[in-house]
Order: structure tokens, then C-alpha cells, then sequence
């Protein structure tokens, strides 16, 4: 459940037909307590100012391919495909695998976009269905991503190194942040990681606070103090050393 501040009007009409009376307006503000909500929507059809909004919805694969294929032409025109991406998609890999089948089997180019924090025999799995995959690689120093994740990069990076061997056309995607791992020592790292890899394609990904909004909306703390756009100058910096080690690097 969504909740935009600045638009709400505080009329308390959302409150009055909550039927899980899940919604009460706190130092004036209308909070939704999600314990109690079941997302009936109620609250967002009497929302004259569009102040609330449910976002998701749950699909079977057979909708999500009904979906897909309405754009068949343009995967045919552009050479694309599907991109199968989150949060995590490998989390859900009974979904995710049937899916991937069903796409195949309608000859669409498929692809995955995962962090790696999940059991390799989800990857597994997934591999025998992908053209691609897009492998996010935050930070190398475990002690580091510890901080900034509050998980380990221990699994993230073995499940990268197995998942090269057995599948030959894997992209790895540099979010760069300033303040969290905008350092040529990073990028040193990655490429010593990389080198026993066969990787050739990299996507520098510059910071960008797109979600700062949707954090709002959800009642959650954005933070964001240690963290900044790198500059252009940096960010080229890091590609010609990547170049010059023979990647093929792209910015984002």
C-alpha cells in the first residue's frame, strides 16, 4: 500500500471504510497498519485525491505470458527480449523456471537480472533457460558489504564464479556509488576477481535516488547520507581501466 502525503486531504474517508479497519490517522497522517491490511483497495476507490495506491499484483505464468506476448513484434524488431528482474526474481524460482520455459518454447530471448544471494541450484536452474544473465556485483570487500547490505558477498561472488562455468554469456553490472564504493581499489579488485572469469561485458551503473519518492510512499527512511553521484570524470576513470584490461565496457 502506497501513501502519498502531499496529496492526501486528511478527509479520513479512507479510515471510515477500511473493512479491516486498518487505517488511522497518526499526528496527522493517514497510516495504514500492514499487519491488518489485505489490500482490498477499498481505501484507493473513495481516494478522491489519489493520495493511495496499491502497487503489485500477483499473476499466474499463464497471465505473464499473455503479457508478453502482446509485444512479440517489438522483441522480433528490436532483436530484445524479456528480462525477468526484481528485487531478486531467482527468490521465486518455481515461477521463474516455469516462466523461462514457456518463453523459450515461444522462441523469446530471455534474460535474468539477479544480485547472486541465492542458492545455486537456482541459478542452476534458471541457466538452462536463459540467453542471459545480468549479474549485479556491489562490492567485493565482504567487510564492506556487510556494512552497506547487512549481508556477506562470500556466496554472491562463488555463486558468480560457478554460474561461469556453466553458462557462457553473463554480463556483470557495477552499481558505482560515491561514499560507498566509488574507489579505484573496487575496481582493482573486480578486475582481479574478474580475470578467472570468462567475463567481457561490464555496465558501470552511476547512483541515482529514483526511489527516494517510493520510500516515502511506503512510510520508510531513505538513507542516503553516505551515499552520492559519482562524477562523469570518476566514472570514466574507472572505464578506461576496465578497457584497458580488454572488457567491453558500457556506462548506465
Amino acid at each position: 500500500m502506497l501513501y502519498d502525503r502531499e496529496k492526501c486531504a486528511i478527509c479520513g474517508m479512507c479510515a471510515k471504510l477500511c473493512p479491516q479497519k486498518a487505517i488511522a490517522n497518526v499526528n496527522n497522517f493517514m497510516v495504514t497498519d500492514p499487519e491488518k491490511c489485505i489490500f482490498c483497495g477499498e481505501c484507493v476507490t473513495y481516494c478522491i485525491p489519489g493520495a493511495r495506491q496499491v502497487a503489485g499484483k500477483e499473476y499466474t505464468v499463464e497471465e505473464v505470458l499473455a503479457e508478453v506476448l502482446k509485444d512479440r513484434v517489438f522483441y522480433e524488431e528490436s532483436s530484445g527480449g524479456v528480462t525477468l528482474s526484481g528485487g531478486e526474481p531467482l527468490v521465486h524460482i518455481d515461477f521463474v523456471e516455469e516462466l523461462l520455459i514457456r518463453l523459450k518454447a515461444e522462441g523469446i530471448h530471455t534474460a535474468v537480472d539477479t544480485c547472486g544471494a541465492i542458492p545455486f541450484e537456482h541459478l542452476e536452474r534458471a541457466a538452462q533457460h536463459t540467453d542471459l544473465f545480468l549479474y549485479d556485483l556491489k562490492l567485493t570487500d565482504d567487510a564492506k558489504h556487510k556494512e552497506f547490505t547487512g549481508a556477506s558477498n562470500k556466496e554472491i561472488i562463488e555463486n558468480l564464479e560457478n554460474l561461469a562455468r556453466i553458462h557462457a554469456n553473463i554480463q556483470m553490472r557495477m552499481p558505482i556509488i560515491e561514499g560507498v564504493n566509488a574507489e579505484v581499489s573496487h575496481i582493482e579488485s573486480t578486475i582481479a576477481l574478474l580475470e578467472a572469469i570468462d567475463i567481457k561485458e561490464v555496465h558501470l551503473l552511476p547512483y541515482h535516488a529514483i526511489a527516494k519518492h517510493k520510500y516515502a510512499k511506503l512510510g520508510r527512511d531513505y538513507l542516503d547520507d553516505k551515499m552520492q553521484i559519482p562524477s562523469k570524470e570518476k566514472l570514466e576513470h574507472f572505464r578506461e581501466m576496465l578497457a584497458e584490461q580488454g572488457y567491453d565496457v558500457k556506462g548506465g
